[in-house]
């Protein structure tokens, strides 16, 4: 936008000139939508001074990634006595469905009648069902301390990687491989 008096002017001609103060107010005011520097003034006084927050796109909240099980009542028995989850809900009858959570994670339960997925295939290829992550490297070493008391199944001991975080793999009853992993330091 130009201002009224620079109409006639081109570019290189209005980057020549010398501008007065007012009527660069004046061009940041009417560039944001305002009618005047004034205007833009006042408008920004009568702002909250927490802006609304706008979203240009959606926000991705959580995951939820799906465990193929073969027994939906073992399986939550597994990820409440092994791993201190607690049974969010279970559907159906007999149960077909079902969710476990603990603090920010969640796992579904998806009974199926035979494995899915080869089990010789995910031991030699490490085939993860699903990454769980904490903040802190104290909070990884817990963890594993934790589910080492509670005589869980590792497929994969305590390990620090070459890009620096600190995981280990534990199997459930249907032979999922569960990534659980924080930093290193």
């Amino acid at each position: 936008m130009v201002l009224p008096r620079y109409r006639h002017l081109s570019d290189a001609q209005v980057l020549d000139h010398s501008f007065k103060l007012s009527d660069a107010q004046e061009l940041v005011a009417r560039q944001s939508g305002f009618a005047s520097w004034g205007a833009l003034r006042k408008g920004v006084e009568a702002m909250p001074d927490k802006p609304e927050r706008t979203v240009s796109r959606a926000v991705l909240a959580a995951a939820e990634p799906q465990l193929f099980v073969s027994d939906i009542k073992a399986s939550c028995e597994f990820f409440t006595t092994k791993l201190g989850f607690a049974v969010a809900y279970v559907y159906g009858d007999p149960p077909f469905y079902g969710q476990v959570s603990r603090d920010g994670a969640a796992l579904n339960l998806r009974h199926v009648d035979r494995p899915v997925i080869d089990s010789q295939l995910r031991e030699r290829e490490d085939l993860l069902s699903a990454a769980i992550t904490v903040d802190s490297a104290d909070e990884i070493k817990q963890l594993y301390l934790e589910f080492q008391a509670a005589d869980v199944t590792f497929h994969r001991t305590l390990k620090r990687e070459p890009w620096g975080a600190r995981t280990f793999v534990v199997k459930d009853p249907d032979g999922n491989l569960l990534l659980f992993a924080g930093p290193a330091e």
